[in-house]
């Protein structure tokens, strides 16, 4: 009997180990997401200016299995408008590149700054004041 009980408790024992040894592991694939850093930026002489044109700079991307340089370009200019260039920036526990986008680049303004600063009150552009 005693060696039943102790079969018993030996038993009970190794079932509430079991869940405890037991680990999964996910991997959760967030799309847009790598989990690899970039490599640093290679050095890349821009050329001499271009009329009507602005350079972007190259860049690492990622192609699902490894990074690849692409090289630097022209883009034609927009008027009122400034490139700002793509980068790499750490999210959702790994890197998601982020593209380069045109701003609104700031006129001077002939007659000074407007009453808030550079903000343009409502109504005024359309009439020519900003």
């Amino acid at each position: 009997m005693r060696t039943t009980a102790v079969l018993a408790a030996a038993m009970a024992l190794a079932a509430c180990a079991l869940p405890a040894a037991a680990q999964v592991s996910i991997n959760i694939n967030v799309p847009g997401v790598v989990q690899v850093a970039p490599p640093a930026p290679r050095y890349e002489a821009m050329p001499g200016p271009r009329a009507g044109f602005v350079w972007v700079p190259g860049h690492w991307q990622w192609n699902d299995r490894a990074y690849v340089w692409r090289a630097g370009h022209w883009v034609t200019a927009r008027p009122d408008y400034s490139y700002a260039p793509g980068r790499w920036i750490q999210a959702d526990g790994g890197w998601r590149w982020v593209e380069g986008d045109w701003r609104r680049a700031e006129r001077a303004h002939p007659g000074g700054d407007h009453p808030g600063g550079h903000h343009c009150p409502p109504g005024q552009a359309k009439k020519g004041r900003c």
